[in-house]
């Protein structure tokens, strides 16, 4: 007796095999065949739209699984949503500027090939784009993506590029543009800053230094006939060439300790941290307050000028030894305690990360090669009180994973606080429904903490800020918006190496007087 004959099994066509590599083929060569995304946007052209908006890859390498779980994800919101009765446009998109593409061109063609044709070089950039967006384009349609692949945008058409100039005028309309010299995040490999978005943080072990200030005089009530010296701590050695100041909290109270014929000062709550990490015994002989150190002044540890001692709120006694060196040119908060005591913003640093060659002692020296010269010049000089290894997280560039430094450089920013920018963000942020919930609050602390937006890059391969600049006055010029205009209408005829190739002087009179900036956008402005 067969037994296949008693069983009730449903029939289908369904073949028992899945055979996945020759049947999806298949089913793509059909849903292509009917039109599938168009038919079910027909299908549902008068229901309410559901509009998803793709943040788009960048048109560099192969997809990976980020690129397919993103994608893939969208594509079930999608369909689902469709099902559901909505029209759901879908509009995919590529990010197309920036230094991951100039990087392939360079490893492609060598850097030599471009140095007297920077359009050259942009129209490779353009092209070595193109050829990457259609591989991507490729494989998200083999994986069952449904989207307008005909219509998809692309950061470098010349209608985009000619809208982000618009948008630029827009901004600086709005009087949230400005151009200062303060520090940033500053990748040494491809010599260009980077804004907050682009950096990661990895765990490093740095050279952490105790380095002792001489006072010049003892204004203090302290009856002592020895030497006293303010003991500051750091992670990065190499910004004391930079150095212009010491700081202390005028709120912190401070102790001093006797070691042979020396006295330290430091916060009275880190001296047990202190004797833990040089493993002594030193023990506090007198104390003083913050507010009654600063004004003093100490001798720099191998350079023959003093600094001043000053406040700054960011002092705290969470680590270190509650007195924190100030080099303003290479620090947000060290900026801010050198704004506000009139200190010089001092950035010894050119772009590759060396010293100038003019720097006494360490001329010459790449920053991160730096820091066991600097500690010999201490130890010379008797100023180094202990060195030791210390683990902590430090800012990394987001594409080649190198240490960043923070460096002062002129660049153009886009300012949070004028004409409460700010405010009106975290204003906006309640009219946006969060899932999850926690976004939302993520986002706040985000916008509430951020600091000014650097908008400009030392690169080629980007659009374009067509600013013209007074040589003498350091002003715009007085007609840059209008300016902004042409040139958008320049850049959409023929995309941005138009307007690298434009006679910009036909543009304004005495345009011996302006010097035209060429720096381009952070790409996040872009697709902002």
């Amino acid at each position: 007796m067969d037994y296949k004959d008693t069983l009730n099994l449903p029939k289908t066509k369904f073949p028992m095999k899945a055979n996945l590599p020759n049947r999806e083929p298949e089913i793509m060569k059909f849903w292509d065949s009917i039109n599938l995304y168009q038919s079910l946007r027909k299908e549902n052209q008068n229901k309410p739209k559901y509009i998803l908006h793709d943040g788009p890859p960048y048109a560099n390498g192969d997809i990976h699984i980020g690129h397919a779980v993103n994608k893939i994800l969208k594509d079930i919101v999608i369909k689902s949503k469709t099902a559901s009765g909505y029209d759901c446009p879908f509009v995919p998109g590529w990010d197309c500027h920036g230094l991951p593409i100039e990087l392939m061109v360079e490893k492609k063609f060598g850097k030599s090939k471009f140095r007297e044709n920077k359009n050259a070089f942009r129209k490779a950039c353009r092209e070595y784009a193109h050829k990457q967006v259609e591989k991507q384009k490729k494989d998200f349609i083999r994986l069952g993506i449904s989207a307008d692949w005909d219509n998809s945008y692309l950061s470098m058409d010349k209608d985009f590029e000619a809208s982000i100039i618009e948008s630029l005028g827009d901004i600086l309309a709005n009087d949230h543009i400005y151009f200062g010299s303060k520090p940033v995040h500053w990748c040494i490999e491809s010599e260009s800053a980077l804004a907050e978005a682009e950096v990661e943080y990895q765990d490093v072990e740095s050279d952490a230094v105790y380095v002792l200030f001489k006072l010049v005089k003892n204004n203090l009530k302290i009856n002592t006939k020895k030497d006293i010296y303010l003991m500051i701590w750091t992670t990065t050695p190499w910004t004391l060439p930079a150095n212009r100041a010491v700081a202390v909290n005028r709120d912190v109270q401070y102790v001093l300790v006797e070691d042979k014929d020396r006295v330290y000062v430091l916060a009275e709550d880190l001296l047990e941290s202190l004797n833990s990490v040089m493993n002594t015994s030193l023990q506090s002989v007198d104390s003083v307050n913050g507010k009654d150190l600063i004004g003093l002044s100490v001798n720099h540890p191998f350079y023959n000028f003093d600094v001043p001692i000053i406040f700054a709120d960011h002092v705290t006694t969470e680590s270190g030894s509650g007195i924190v060196h100030i080099a303003p040119g290479h620090g947000q908060e060290d900026y801010k305690a050198g704004i506000e005591n009139d200190l010089e913003i001092f950035n010894p640093v050119n772009d590759k990360g060396c010293f100038d060659d003019g720097l006494e002692f360490f001329g010459g020296l790449n920053v991160r090669d730096a820091n066991s010269s600097i500690i010999s010049k201490l130890k010379e000089n008797n100023c180094l009180l202990h060195q030791h290894k210390y683990h902590h997280s430090y800012p990394h560039c987001w594409r080649f994973k190198t240490p960043l430094i923070f460096r002062a450089t002129p660049q153009w920013f886009v300012s949070m606080d004028n004409n409460n920018l700010r405010e009106k963000i975290l204003s906006s942020i309640n009219d946006v429904e969060w899932i999850p919930g926690w976004g939302e609050d993520r986002i706040r602390n985000m916008m509430d903490n951020r600091p000014d937006w650097c908008i400009s890059r030392q690169r080629f391969w980007g659009v374009p800020i067509p600013f013209f600049v007074n040589k003498k006055t350091n002003e715009l010029h007085p007609n840059t918006p209008n300016i902004l205009k042409v040139v958008s209408e320049i850049v959409r005829k023929d995309n941005i190496e138009s307007w690298f190739e434009y006679d910009k002087s036909s543009l304004i009179e005495n345009s011996d007087d302006y010097e035209i900036v060429t720096d381009t956008l952070d790409v996040g402005l872009i697709l902002a």
